[in-house]
């Protein structure tokens, strides 16, 4: 097993292997070479993992997944769920980072707000394979949206993750899946929930009561 820079170094050169759509001015703005991926922040050996579609703006000038508003909900409601109280304007929300890892389906910003391709997102599974399986080292995913749920569609017994993922109450439900890579599996709880973009008018305004469920699930053990 690599360490996780190896594999950082490993994404970077499937990324240079061959072009893709890359927000490459995003970058640029920011100063950061457009092929060097984002893949994580937090605690490699915390319980709990944040799987969200990709990177925005915000996230690759701040170079961590989760950064922009849906990532700020995020940071906030897990605030809640930590110290068991409200943040303010002060508050460094990275302290969370302790308890938790943030990641995407792809390590990359796409150009303005278009989901990566599912060519994409195939090409750089396995490395989202390795960094689940052999970095980190918890059980527990929560998938933001969709998109980021249906990566997941591949893993578990035959049908049961499209079957639960065409539930009505799967942002209440969870499903234990395996995880492969090569010869290597593990298995991890998921537990969806909506994306929190304020463009998701359905659920904005239920998704602090949502996450704080889903965060009351995950650290009722003291996880």
């Amino acid at each position: 097993m690599s360490d996780i820079q190896e594999l950082i170094a490993q994404i970077q050169q499937e990324a240079q292997r061959e072009t893709f759509p890359i927000d490459e001015p995003v970058y640029q703005a920011a100063s950061i070479e457009p092929t060097q991926p984002i893949l994580y922040a937090g605690n490699l050996n915390s319980n709990l993992c944040f799987f969200a579609r990709d990177l925005g703006t915000d996230e690759v000038h701040a170079k961590q997944p989760l950064r922009g508003a849906a990532g700020t909900h995020v940071r906030k409601g897990l605030y809640r769920a930590i110290y068991h109280q409200e943040p303010d304007k002060t508050t460094d929300l990275n302290s969370v980072l302790d308890k938790v890892v943030f990641t995407n389906t792809v390590p990359y910003k796409p150009p303005g707000n278009k989901a990566y391709s599912e060519a994409v997102k195939k090409r750089f599974r396995p490395f989202l394979e390795q960094f689940l399986i052999f970095h980190w080292q918890g059980n527990r995913i929560i998938t933001l949206g969709n998109e980021a749920l249906k990566w997941f569609l591949p893993y578990g017994e035959k049908g049961a993750m499209k079957e639960f993922f065409e539930q009505s109450d799967r942002y209440t439900g969870s499903i234990q899946i395996n995880l492969k890579s090569g010869d290597s599996q593990r298995e991890v709880t998921l537990q969806p929930l909506p994306h929190p973009s304020p463009l998701n008018q359905k659920y904005y305004a239920k998704f602090p009561q949502m996450l704080q469920q889903r965060l009351a699930e995950v650290f009722l053990n003291g996880d």
